[in-house]
C-alpha cells in the first residue's frame, strides 16, 4: 500500500504531523519565528470550530466584547502570580516610533519611549478586570459574562505550528460573579461545554479534571482541564476553565454593594480554547495519507472532482456535476445545510483527488464521462480509504443513492473517527503500573501512553519533590479525571492514604 505522505506516523511522528500540515495546506512559516501564516483549509477549520463554540458560548447568556491587544505592565503587577506565571513570555512595546540610524537601518527612536511599557496581551484577566471594576457596581450587577474572540502572544522558544506559537487565536471567557458557589458553577459549566465541544464537533475523546496545585493557571484558586490523547501516547491540554476566587477582583478592585449594603469582592473565573485544537485534530484523526477532517469542522464535508479531458465530452460532466452539487447542497447534516464544494481548477483529476485526500474532506466525489452516462459517481470516504487488498475503496454508486445516503454517510463518518478514537484513549491509560521509569523507558515506551494511579494530592515541598522526580522521566502530571473510580489504596508518591487518582503522562 503506497501512501500520499514521504512520512508515516510510526517512523517520525514529529515529522509526520509537520507533513500533514504542509501538504493538507493548513498553515505555512510567516517569516516571524513562532508566528504562522494560517491557509485558507486550516482558518476554515478554526471558522468552524468558532462558528459551533459561539453559539454555545451565548446560549449560556455569555456576550462577546473585545479587549486592547496592549495592556499597561502595571496592570499585571497587582497580581504578583499573574505576572511572575507570565514574566518570561511576556512581549512588551517601549517606543512608539522608529528613526534612521543613517546606514540605512531603522532603530527606536529615544525620544520617543512610553511612559510605561505595554505588553502585547498574552491573557486578558488584567484588563478586563479594570473594565469589569468601572462595570460592577451592585449585586444587582452580576453575574456579569463576557468573553471575546481575539490574538495572544506569548513568546516561546520552542515552537511547533498550532500546538505552541508564539501568536495563536482563541476565545477567552471572563465572568464575574457574588459568590463561590455561582462562579464555580460557571467554571465547570464551561469546563463541560469544552469536554462536550471536544468530544462532539472535534470527534476528540478527552478526560476532564482538575489540574494539580503546580500546574495551576498563575493566580487561580483551581485550574480545571481537558486533555486528549494523541496517536503517539502523549497529552494535550486542549482547553482549560480556571476558579480565579476573589485574587484578582481584589487587584482589580472589582468590588459590589451585597443586599445588606456591604461592600463585597466579586468571585471572578477565566475560560478558553484556541487554535491548539487544530493541532489536536491532526494528531488524533490524521493517518499517513493526510488529515481526516471530522464532518462538523470540515470547511467543505463533500468535494466533486469532474474528470475532464479536455474535449466535447467536458461540457455534459460538468452539468451532470453542476446539479450534482445542487442536490447534495440542498441536504442537512447536524442541523447544518451540507458544505459541497465542486472543484473546477484546471489541474489532472487524480492530482485533485490526492489533494482532497490530503486536506481530509470526508467525502471525495469522481465524475467522469462514462458515470455521466450510467447516472453514477465514484465515491471516496475519508474515514475509510482503502480496501483489505490495499486499493482505494472506491464505491461506483448511483448517483440517486448518493445524494440519499450523503448525509448519513456524513454523521456516520463523525460517529466513526470518534469511536476510533476513544477505543485508543480508553486502551492507553494504564491503571496497574508499579514501576514508571520502567513503563515510559527505551523505544519500547515511544506510544507509552498515559498511567493513572492513586495519590494524597500533597502540597509544598512534598508536591515540588514529585514534580521533580516526573520531570527526569520527562512526565507531567495531566489532571484528576472528574469521572475517576473511588480511591481504594496508598498514594503511589508518598504512601500516605491516597485522595484521588491522577493522570501522568509526557504531554505537548
Amino acid at each position: 500500500m503506497k501512501h500520499a505522505l514521504s512520512v508515516t506516523r510510526q517512523q517520525n511522528f514529529a515529522a509526520w504531523y509537520q507533513e500533514v500540515i504542509s501538504e493538507a495546506d493548513l498553515a505555512e512559516e510567516s517569516g516571524v519565528r513562532g508566528c504562522m501564516v494560517i491557509r485558507p483549509w486550516g482558518y476554515g477549520m478554526w471558522e468552524r470550530i468558532q462558528k459551533l463554540m459561539d453559539a454555545e458560548i451565548k446560549k449560556a447568556g455569555v456576550e462577546n466584547c473585545y479587549f486592547p491587544l496592549f495592556i499597561p505592565l502595571s496592570f499585571f503587577e497587582k497580581e504578583a502570580d499573574h505576572v511572575e506565571g507570565f514574566a518570561k513570555e511576556m512581549a512588551v512595546v517601549t517606543h512608539h516610533r522608529l528613526v534612521g540610524d543613517g546606514k540605512g537601518k531603522l532603530i527606536p527612536d529615544p525620544e520617543s519611549k512610553l511612559e510605561e511599557p505595554l505588553v502585547v496581551r498574552p491573557t486578558s484577566e488584567t484588563v478586563i478586570g479594570a473594565a469589569m471594576s468601572r462595570w460592577v457596581q451592585s449585586w444587582r450587577d452580576l453575574p456579569l459574562l463576557v468573553n471575546q474572540w481575539a490574538n495572544v502572544v506569548r513568546w516561546e522558544m520552542r515552537t511547533r505550528m498550532f500546538l505552541r506559537t508564539s501568536e495563536f487565536l482563541w476565545q477567552e471567557g471572563h465572568t464575574a460573579h457574588v459568590d463561590r458557589e455561582d462562579a464555580m458553577k460557571e467554571t465547570m459549566r464551561a469546563l463541560e461545554m469544552y469536554r462536550a465541544f471536544a468530544e462532539g464537533p472535534l470527534a476528540m475523546p478527552v478526560v476532564a479534571g482538575e489540574k494539580p496545585e503546580n500546574e495551576r493557571f498563575p493566580g487561580a484558586v483551581a485550574t480545571y482541564s481537558i486533555e486528549a490523547i494523541m496517536q503517539d501516547g502523549k497529552a494535550l491540554q486542549a482547553g482549560t476553565s480556571h476558579y480565579l476566587g476573589t485574587g484578582f477582583a481584589e487587584a482589580s478592585g472589582i468590588k459590589y454593594q451585597d443586599k445588606e449594603g456591604g461592600q463585597q469582592f466579586a468571585h471572578t473565573t477565566s475560560w478558553g480554547v484556541s487554535t491548539r485544537m487544530i493541532g489536536g485534530v491532526i494528531m488524533t484523526h490524521g493517518d499517513d495519507d493526510g488529515l481526516r477532517c471530522p464532518p462538523q469542522i470540515a470547511p467543505w464535508q463533500i468535494v466533486i472532482v469532474p474528470m475532464l479531458r479536455d474535449d466535447d465530452g467536458d461540457a455534459a460532466v460538468l452539468d451532470y456535476c453542476r446539479e450534482l452539487w445542487k442536490e447534495l447542497g440542498a441536504l442537512s447534516a447536524f442541523g447544518e445545510p451540507v458544505r459541497v464544494l465542486l472543484d473546477t481548477k484546471a489541474a489532472k483529476a487524480s492530482n485533485k483527488r490526492w489533494a482532497w485526500v490530503k486536506k481530509g474532506a470526508p467525502i471525495i466525489v469522481e465524475v467522469g464521462p462514462r458515470d455521466v452516462s450510467e447516472g453514477k459517481a465514484a465515491v471516496l470516504r475519508r474515514d475509510r480509504l482503502y480496501k483489505d487488498d490495499g486499493k482505494l475503496a472506491t464505491a461506483f454508486t448511483l448517483r440517486g443513492d448518493l445524494v440519499s445516503s450523503a448525509a448519513a454517510v456524513l454523521e456516520e463518518i463523525q460517529a466513526t473517527l470518534h469511536s476510533e478514537a476513544k477505543a485508543r484513549l480508553e486502551a492507553n491509560i494504564a491503571r496497574d503500573v508499579t514501576d514508571l521509569a520502567a513503563h515510559f523507558k527505551g523505544d519500547e515506551a515511544k506510544f507509552a501512553g498515559w498511567v493513572e494511579v492513586q495519590w494524597a494530592r500533597p502540597t509544598g515541598a512534598v508536591l515540588d519533590k514529585i514534580v521533580e522526580q516526573l520531570k527526569t522521566l520527562k512526565l507531567t502530571m495531566r489532571n484528576s479525571p472528574l469521572d475517576a473510580a473511588p480511591v481504594d489504596g496508598k498514594c503511589f508518591f508518598t504512601g500516605e492514604p491516597a485522595a484521588e487518582r491522577i493522570l501522568i503522562g509526557r504531554t505537548y
